[in-house]
């Protein structure tokens, strides 16, 4: 099953980090937050990737390239035309797509375009800056059981705000940044059926978020997979060291590797 991630906007609010770099280049704990993503679908048995790139597209396609002879040892022999011999080669097994996908073009564009690199009914799908620790396979799973063409991954991220839990005028409690108790959001890691292909445009402007989930709603084919465990996406520095001191405090949810 190809899982393919979305790896192309600008990430303007990392604009210091992302001036020579995509947002998923940006490091957590010393690796990109895409290898993390990777490594956490891979962790579940899905290796297949299709990366739909914009900007900075060279910059992860020579991650890439590289990736084998960066990860460890290796000796060059120059009189053998550059011959390259793995001391202690990557364990991961990962086939990776790289296709450039305009660096204008929204979400939904860039899925339209990797279209034909998908050749199984369903396939995964997600954001290259946000991490979770939900059950993948149970998640497919269940899309599976329904037979509608769209599963989405509702989440209640954590607020940004201290919750008063109030009697008149005391305090019964008070919450330090409380997960949301109400309603769910979009937290990515999606699953489709190629059918999806048909609610996306080869335009530029077609945001996956607008008009193709709405109508897949509204003709009844999206369903979500609640998840309420861990979740964070990277839109913010804060972020990105809320996700560091995971890391480092050794307690990485999505670490399952």
């Amino acid at each position: 099953m190809k899982v393919v991630i979305l790896c192309g906007g600008k990430g303007t609010r990392f604009k210091e980090q992302t001036e020579l770099r995509p947002k998923p280049m940006i490091e957590v704990a010393g690796r990109p937050i895409l290898w993390h993503i990777m490594s956490y679908y891979a962790s579940f048995g899905f290796d297949d990737f299709v990366l739909c790139l914009g900007y900075r597209a060279e910059v992860i396609k020579r991650y890439f390239l590289d990736f084998a002879a960066l990860s460890g040892d290796f000796t060059v022999d120059l009189g053998q035309g550059g011959k390259l011999t793995l001391h202690n080669p990557p364990e991961a097994r990962w086939r990776v797509t790289c296709v450039d996908t305009g660096e204008e073009a929204m979400t939904g564009a860039r899925l339209r375009r990797v279209g034909r690199h998908l050749d199984e009914d369903d396939f995964m799908l997600t954001y290259g800056d946000g991490l979770c620790d939900v059950d993948l396979k149970a998640l497919l799973a269940f899309h599976r059981s329904h037979g509608k063409i769209g599963t989405v991954t509702g989440v209640r991220p954590q607020s940004r705000f201290g919750e008063l839990l109030t009697d008149g005028e005391r305090v019964d409690r008070f919450s330090e940044k409380p997960a949301v108790t109400e309603g769910w959001i979009n937290g990515g890691f999606f699953v489709f059926r190629k059918a999806m292909l048909e609610y996306v445009r080869d335009d530029d402007a077609c945001t996956l978020e607008r008009e193709p989930l709405e109508q897949l709603a509204a003709d009844d084919q999206l369903r979500i997979h609640r998840h309420e465990g861990f979740w964070q996406c990277m839109d913010t520095y804060r972020d990105l060291q809320l996700l560091e001191r995971a890391w480092t405090g050794g307690a990485a949810p999505w670490r399952k590797w």
